[in-house]
């Protein structure tokens, strides 16, 4: 125990600094050294719109207007927009909204996003597709600003930026995410796009199995598996407003559950034979799914050394004050009035606790592929 204890506390120490730290500082460093810059410069090829709807009666009006007044030629634009078993009177909905632009397609029964994309997607007559959800509303340059990397040929996949419009518990975290794209792309390719807002070549798009929980995964990873680039329009911004605190943690269950599925299936990703951008993969996804252990194990390794040296003991305390600023973070319910510390280490322990749940309904078959209308907090 005395060799191995402290092994295994500094190797859990350096992983987890390497995931949040490590890789985004090698990122930067790589960058500088040897950008690799695409092409940008406006262009109009024909573009298509594509979105699953569920139960999303009181936003489809709202969303597909928002659409409809983009920045865009008339006659090189369209939405297809297909109900997944709506059953709320999205469908009526839907059907409101009289302009020849928009293609109504009506699911019976509900298979989920993957299934509805692999429907609509084939249909479609643009060029370049760009995939958003309901919830969320376009700026009126998004395309345009989605559509410029497409002139450079090496690219086939583009994200959005998604910005948030009030604070939640995820919120710098979703800042931090950004960043580590940002990086990604300036090397090479981002690992997954933003769900909300991104576009792909038509011609790339390969269906994905129906029960995909992360589609802006699986995607532009099989997107870049052919060899093309996925990057960032930092100018392409969508607008959200935060889930409830309750169904943020769901969300956040839900997409940590797609990439324990993502890994399971797609073996691929993590081979430096087959996949080019592996150690973007498992620095940025696999390595995050371990962080949740990696503290367990600081944590109970500690304890046996913080007996025999005041330095592990002073390590020990810190832990302490860092967990119990979390349960401080964590019953204090408003988060503009929380000091920043309280914030990080709420922010830090909220996402291991779900991967932890993400990994038990992984394990036990108990995450769907569908999704219900989140809430958003007030």
């Amino acid at each position: 125990m005395n060799d191995f204890g402290p092994l295994l506390f500094w190797s859990a120490i350096a992983l987890i600094a390497y995931v949040f730290v490590g890789y985004p500082a090698v990122l930067t460093a790589l960058g500088a050294l040897r950008a690799r810059p695409w092409r940008s410069e406006s262009s109009e090829p024909n573009v298509s719109i594509v979105i699953a709807a569920h139960n999303e009666s009181v936003f489809v009006v709202s969303k597909l207007k928002n659409l409809l007044a983009l920045d865009y030629p008339v006659d090189r634009m369209e939405i297809l927009i297909g109900s997944d078993g709506s059953t709320d009177g999205t469908v009526e909905q839907m059907q409101r909204v009289s302009d020849r632009r928009v293609r109504v397609f009506v699911f019976p029964n509900r298979r989920g996003k993957a299934a509805v994309l692999n429907s609509l997607i084939p249909k479609a007559r643009g060029e370049m597709i760009v995939l958003t959800d309901v919830r969320q509303m376009f700026d009126s340059q998004v395309l345009r600003a989605l559509i410029r990397s497409f002139v450079d040929q090496r690219v086939g996949a583009v994200s959005g930026e998604l910005v948030t419009l009030r604070s939640n518990v995820t919120a710098s975290y979703w800042e931090y995410e950004k960043f580590v794209r940002w990086r990604e792309c300036i090397v090479d390719s981002s690992i997954g796009v933003t769900g909300a807002v991104y576009a792909i070549r038509k011609s790339l798009f390969q269906p994905i199995p129906d029960d995909t929980i992360l589609d802006d995964v699986l995607i532009p990873m099989r997107i870049a598996r052919k060899g093309y680039r996925v990057v960032c329009a930092r100018d392409a911004h969508a607008y959200d407003t935060p889930f409830a605190s309750d169904q943020e943690f769901k969300r956040k269950v839900r997409t940590l559950t797609g990439v324990f599925q993502l890994f399971a299936r797609e073996r691929w990703m993590v081979n430096p034979f087959v996949n080019r951008l592996w150690w973007q993969a498992v620095s940025h996804k696999a390595l995050r799914l371990l962080v949740a252990p990696l503290q367990v194990t600081a944590f109970v390794m500690n304890l046996p050394l913080a007996t025999h040296s005041l330095f592990y003991r002073f390590v020990l305390l810190a832990q302490m004050l860092f967990y119990s600023c979390a349960v401080a973070g964590w019953l204090l319910p408003d988060q503009r009035g929380k000091r920043t510390v309280l914030r990080f280490a709420y922010a830090f322990c909220f996402l291991s606790w779900a991967t932890v749940h993400a990994f038990c309904r992984w394990i036990i078959h108990r995450q769907t592929v569908t999704w219900d209308r989140a809430v958003s907090s007030v």
